[in-house]
């Protein structure tokens, strides 16, 4: 086994932006990272994308949940792909900040719920540094403005590092949400940051996220 990188009382944390990439090969990427973080080669990593349009499934979705035929998916040129992380169906694409945290949560003592929480605070506090104001809910999880979820989560842990993560809607086309049932949630909606507070760049979410991300988990603001 490699050296392990994560020492006590200095965490660090690499963070890839990757830019506007296909869902696939970045999946390739978060095992490959999985199997690194376990071994100790790499440290915790924060990846960061947006996606080509896609609808993604989690283990348990149902595949009915996505209400687009063939022919309007073939027109939108939105691909349907089924993962393992948790959670049912939900849209990537490009507006939508993507982040994958690759983290061993054993080397930390946390859990997976405390993970998720907060992953959620995460996105709360940048929204809140924007005025937007984020709301969590147990049952369902992920960040709500309202009836509107804003921001969806959906993780897989294997041997106790992370993989899969959020998706933080900045200025997504939200008509895109209307070829599924979003989370397997009937009676509630979606909504975008541009909708609730116009002007704001993903850069400027990006790097809020990071911040807010850094705060919560803890790490020391280092590495390229």
């Amino acid at each position: 086994m490699g050296k392990k990188l994560q020492t006590a009382g200095k965490i660090t944390l690499r963070v890839l932006d990757l830019g506007l990439r296909a869902y696939g090969p970045v999946l390739e990427l978060q095992e490959r990272l999985v199997k690194e973080r376990k071994a100790g080669k790499v440290p915790d990593t924060l990846i960061l994308v947006e996606h080509e349009p896609v609808y993604t499934l989690g283990r348990n979705a149902k595949e009915s949940n996505v209400l687009a035929t063939r022919e309007e998916l073939e027109h939108l040129g939105i691909s349907v792909i089924r993962t393992g992380r948790g959670g049912d169906v939900t849209y990537h694409g490009p507006g939508q900040l993507v982040g994958y945290p690759i983290i061993d949560l054993g080397a930390r003592g946390e859990g997976a719920l405390d993970f998720v929480h907060n992953l959620e605070k995460a996105i709360v506090l940048a929204l809140a540094d924007f005025d937007v104001s984020g709301a969590t809910d147990r049952k369902n999880r992920g960040v709500w403005v309202g009836d509107d979820k804003i921001a969806a989560i959906g993780v897989r842990i294997t041997r106790q590092i992370t993989m899969h993560g959020f998706a933080l809607n900045v200025s997504t086309n939200l008509d895109h949400y209307k070829g599924i049932i979003p989370c397997g949630i009937s009676d509630k909606g979606v909504t975008s940051l541009h909708l609730l507070t116009p002007g704001i760049s993903m850069e400027q979410m990006k790097n809020k996220v990071v911040e807010k991300f850094r705060e919560v988990f803890g790490y020391v603001p280092v590495e390229t």
